[in-house]
């Protein structure tokens, strides 16, 4: 059985107009490789520093899906949206 993969984010949106579009975009490939998001946004506490203003842990069914997702030609159109709006910390993680 296959663990999970996870896409862990802690961004710095500089660009809101823009982010939206990168949303708008990534929903592609987000819906061909099947995420699910269990944190996208919301309300949080930083009490160790700064972690950016807003935070993202997306779930996939294995860690080669997330992958895949990552490299696919959908989701590098979508990113090229994110780095020009947004700084931050991004991690492709296998579940435990």
């Amino acid at each position: 059985m296959n663990k999970k993969g996870y896409w862990m984010a802690m961004i710095d949106v500089r660009d809101p107009e823009m982010y939206k579009q990168y949303i708008e975009a990534n929903a592609v490939a987000f819906t061909k490789y099947g995420a699910k998001f269990p944190v996208r946004a919301g309300r949080y506490e930083n009490p160790e520093g700064p972690t950016g203003n807003r935070h993202v842990l997306v779930e996939f069914e294995s860690y080669d899906q997330a992958v895949e997702c990552y490299h696919s030609p959908e989701y590098q159109h979508a990113s090229k949206f994110r780095l020009a709006a947004s700084t931050g910390h991004f991690v492709i993680v296998e579940g435990a």
